[in-house]
C-alpha cells in the first residue's frame, strides 16, 4: 500500500471557464488561469495519484513548457496517468479530496464532479470531495483563486485487476 498528497492552486481570472473536477461551473464569467483547463481539483489528483507511485509530480509528465498540453482536458490527463500507475500493477483504493474556494458554492457538484473523475477510471465509490471556504483569509478569502488537496492510497493489483 502507499499513499500521495497533492495540492495544487490558481488564480482567478476574466475570460475563461471554471473548470473543477471536471465540471464546468458557471461563475461571473471568471475561471481559473493556466496552461491546461486549470482543474485545481483533478490536478491535485493527479499530483496524489503520481506521488502514490512515486513518479514524480504533474508538471514532469506534462509540462506547461510544451504547446501539446495547452488547454488541454484535465480528465484526458487523469485518464493517462492511470494508465501509467496501472502499467506499474497499482490502483486507486481511495481518494480523499477537499477544494478550497470562497465562492462559488461547490457543494451542489460534488456528485457531477465524482461523476466526472469516475470517468477517468476510478469508481465513484472510491471518491470523497468536500468543499470548504478559506473564512475570508488570504488570496482564496478575497477571491482571487481556488486551490484543492487531494490524498490517493494505492494497492498492488492482483494479477486480472488493473
Amino acid at each position: 500500500m502507499t499513499t500521495g498528497i497533492g495540492y495544487d492552486s490558481h488564480r482567478l481570472v476574466e475570460g475563461r471557464r471554471l473548470i473543477i473536477g471536471g465540471v464546468e461551473i458557471p461563475f461571473e464569467g471568471r475561471g481559473l488561469a493556466g496552461h491546461s483547463d486549470a482543474d485545481v481539483l483533478v490536478h491535485a489528483i493527479i499530483d496524489a495519484i503520481l506521488g502514490a507511485a512515486g513518479m514524480g509530480d504533474i508538471g514532469m509528465s506534462f509540462p506547461d513548457t510544451e504547446a501539446r498540453w495547452k488547454d488541454a482536458n484535465s480528465i484526458g490527463l487523469l485518464t493517462e496517468v492511470l494508465r501509467r500507475v496501472s502499467g506499474r500493477g497499482l490502483m486507486v483504493t481511495w481518494l480523499d479530496c477537499v477544494v478550497i474556494a470562497q465562492r462559488p458554492r461547490l457543494r451542489p457538484y460534488i456528485d457531477l464532479m465524482k461523476q466526472a473523475i469516475a470517468g477517468a477510471g476510478i469508481g465513484a465509490e472510491l471518491i470523497n470531495i468536500k468543499a470548504k471556504t478559506n473564512e475570508q483569509m488570504g488570496f482564496i478569502g478575497r477571491g482571487e483563486g481556488i486551490a484543492a488537496l487531494a490524498t490517493c492510497t494505492m494497492e498492488k493489483c492482483q494479477s486480472g485487476e488493473a
